[in-house]
């Protein structure tokens, strides 16, 4: 069942220190760049991946192509992809060992969030975290 309680919420976000935003966008006018940026202010290492934009930077951090090549563990993978693509990105943060995956507003696949589940990641659907974190006081 994925995280909806406010306790919940903050106790993942509190114990969160490195994200891996998966579908990250060094455009200005999307919604994952404001959030990266969002997070880079609040002290998150934030690691920006897109395949499509692999050696770039944005806001100043390197862009990697998978989930695969961040060294160093994954606390969050934060999911910035159409509700049917996060299954994969998913699929991913359970190999990679990360604690907890987080779909994005609009980003619902109860299917990949059974198998975080499953494989003890802890799992929020459907939010953002640059609107929680504010709402909860962090």
């Amino acid at each position: 069942m994925p995280l909806t309680n406010d306790e919940e919420l903050k106790t993942l976000l509190t114990e969160t220190r490195t994200i891996a935003m998966v579908g990250a966008s060094s455009n200005p006018e999307r919604a994952s760049n404001h959030v990266l940026e969002f997070l880079l202010h609040k002290d998150f290492k934030v690691i920006p991946v897109n395949p499509e934009s692999v050696g770039q930077r944005i806001h100043g951090t390197p862009v990697v192509g998978a989930l695969s090549d961040i060294e160093g563990p994954v606390d969050m993978v934060d999911i910035f992809r159409n509700s049917e693509a996060a299954g994969e990105a998913v699929d991913q943060a359970i190999a990679v060992g990360a604690k907890a995956v987080w779909m994005q507003l609009g980003v619902i696949n109860e299917a990949a969030a059974a198998r975080a589940e499953a494989a003890g990641l802890k799992v929020v659907m459907n939010k953002c975290p640059a609107q929680e974190i504010p709402r909860l006081g962090l």
